[in-house]
């Protein structure tokens, strides 16, 4: 690191559980974000101004003026441009030392597993079932491991699947897939604007510790926080022997 990194990243190594060491693994990671709405705008600001080397965005949709209400990368002026363009832009206001690739597509499988095989940490700020269960797949393949959080209503929750971890159960052995499953999305249930900058916080909060390997990761346990009585719970989750995805078969 040079002298400016040293002052830039400062209150980070003044921490004796990241140090130098800890901030360097920083500079040399790559963080993979599914989704620039509201979870993964928070995400990335962290990720960024934290110091990851580089980050990998991934989002077809563009700005709606509705989004401006907690997707907080994104400014009135970007309205009806791609939210990775609109995300990059501001990213590179926080930390310009930081390279991020915009990929304005909603990725399929295959592309979901070319994108997660160049990272050392996906982050699941998607908003549909179909993402969730393809990259959960991906990553428990690859043993990639997956900060997933979601939130809706006043209700987020996030958890860890680390497939390098035996113990570690995966976004299947939680919910299990079924055909026609409801989705709960924003536009129709409606979200408080907060609670998508908390749970993100905590998802970058996560991919931070992994990549520095630092602390203790929520892998095996779920957060659950209900933000409109603020209550914070925690449930231990177990591996499911008959997963399809993560079972002793794969």
């Amino acid at each position: 690191m040079d002298d400016q990194q040293l002052l830039r990243y400062s209150r980070h190594i003044l921490l004796p559980e990241i140090g130098v060491e800890g901030q360097q693994k920083l500079l040399a990671a790559h963080a993979l974000v599914i989704g620039a709405g509201g979870l993964g705008c928070s995400s990335a600001l962290f990720l960024a101004a934290s110091g990851v080397g580089a980050l990998t965005l991934c989002d077809g949709d563009t700005v709606d003026l509705t989004n401006l209400q907690r997707q907080i990368l994104h400014r009135t002026s970007g309205i009806g441009k791609p939210k990775v363009d609109s995300a990059r832009a501001t990213l590179a206001e926080i930390n310009p030392e930081v390279r991020v690739s915009a990929l304005n597509a909603r990725a399929d499988q295959a592309g979901l597993a070319e994108l997660a095989a160049q990272a050392d940490v996906v982050l699941d700020c998607s908003d549909n079932f179909a993402t969730r269960y393809a990259l959960n797949r991906v990553c428990a393949q690859l043993k990639k491991p997956l900060v997933s959080g979601a939130a809706t209503r006043f209700d987020g929750q996030i958890t860890v699947f680390d497939a390098r971890q035996s113990h570690s159960p995966c976004y299947q052995c939680l919910y299990p897939e079924q055909a026609g499953a409801e989705e709960t999305r924003c536009a129709i249930m409606g979200v408080f604007a907060p609670l998508v900058g908390v749970i993100g916080s905590l998802q970058a909060a996560e991919a931070l510790k992994l990549l520095m390997g630092a602390g203790t990761s929520l892998c095996g346990r779920l957060l659950v926080m209900d933000g409109l009585n603020m209550e914070l719970r925690t449930i231990k989750l177990k591996k499911d022997a008959a997963c399809p995805v993560c079972g002793p078969s794969k």
